[in-house]
């Protein structure tokens, strides 16, 4: 296989490594009140919204409810309702900011369906473009996501505080 440098990303990897008993990242990093080194663009009653730290593509977000559980059978009715709205509010913000050609959304219930994060449910928002699987995932076993991080949160983070209902 081939190799596509991106060295920025070894802090992320090894943030996960070194501190394997940090708990879960879904109830911490709310808890703590900077939301841009967090990621989080957006706080509602019962649900947030925070950028994916390794993103399937460009824009990858999370709506992630207060409430530690991995079972949607505990989730209340007012907080399924919240997570819902802010799927919307996020299809919606990523649509104005990054005029995708579409998105998946979705969840992965238990870490046999591929949650890497499996005690804390939580919503994928990712946006897609035509010819975003390219021969690089598909030959080169490699993708390639075209903006950093801190980037994609500041695009975001306006059209977020712009579309918000408060």
């Amino acid at each position: 296989m081939d190799k596509l440098w991106a060295p920025w990303r070894m802090k992320y990897i090894k943030d996960e490594i070194d501190n394997p008993d940090k708990g879960c990242i879904f109830c911490a990093k709310p808890r703590q009140s900077d939301d841009k080194a967090n990621l989080i663009l957006y706080r509602g009653e019962s649900a947030f919204v925070i950028c994916n730290k390794f993103p399937y593509n460009n824009g990858h977000l999370m709506v992630v409810p207060y409430q530690h559980t991995c079972s949607l059978d505990d989730v209340t009715d007012e907080s399924s309702l919240e997570l819902w709205r802010l799927v919307a509010l996020c299809r919606r913000v990523l649509a104005k900011a990054f005029s995708p050609d579409g998105f998946n959304i979705g969840m992965n219930l238990g870490r046999v369906a591929g949650a890497g994060i499996d005690t804390h449910l939580h919503v994928h928002v990712v946006p897609r473009w035509n010819g975003d699987v390219n021969f690089m995932p598909v030959i080169g076993e490699t993708k390639v996501i075209s903006q950093s991080l801190e980037e994609t949160y500041e695009a975001l983070r306006g059209e977020f505080e712009k579309a918000a209902p408060r």
